[in-house]
């Protein structure tokens, strides 16, 4: 293959239409914009207007609220940390803390905390030592002969 002969697959690319060049173009004389009118003249912005009545994005009630102080945490799943210790990243005879699971590479940044999620299975026995987990994790751990601590206590 050289550089010549280089193509895109069939109909990937579309050529570009070219509006208001004569009536054979089939977009000629108006391009498409119809007859008189705001929208047939360039310059036009109406999306959300009404006329001046009050739009209606505008006249119906907010809802929801998004809290200002919550905490959002690094999320882990069980599988992903016995892969990495099938794959020699992770030491399953230390302790596994967050730090551990950032310099693994598993976590790329900490935030508020890392939380452990039981997606997965999980056979190494561990000692991990994080921020947050759900129940189902808790007994996977000790399922797996290992232990799960939280530090709730400290992270607030």
């Amino acid at each position: 293959m050289k550089l010549n002969e280089l193509r895109d697959n069939p109909g990937a690319t579309k050529p570009r239409k070219r509006v208001g060049r004569g009536p054979g173009s089939g977009t000629g004389k108006m391009g498409g914009r119809g007859i008189k009118g705001q929208k047939s003249r360039s310059g036009v912005a109406i999306n959300g207007y009404e006329g001046g009545q009050m739009p209606l994005y505008q006249r119906l009630p907010k809802r929801g609220f998004n809290k200002p102080n919550r905490k959002s945490y690094a999320v882990v799943n069980l599988g992903l940390i016995q892969k990495f210790i099938d794959l020699g990243k992770l030491d399953a005879k230390a302790a596994i803390t967050e730090d551990a699971l950032i310099a693994s590479g598993l976590v790329r940044r900490k935030l508020d905390g890392v939380r452990v999620l039981a997606k997965g299975e999980i056979t190494s026995k561990v000692d991990l030592q994080v921020t947050g987990a759900s129940k189902s994790a808790v007994e996977a751990v000790k399922k797996a002969g290992g232990s799960l601590a939280v530090a709730t206590a400290a992270a607030e």
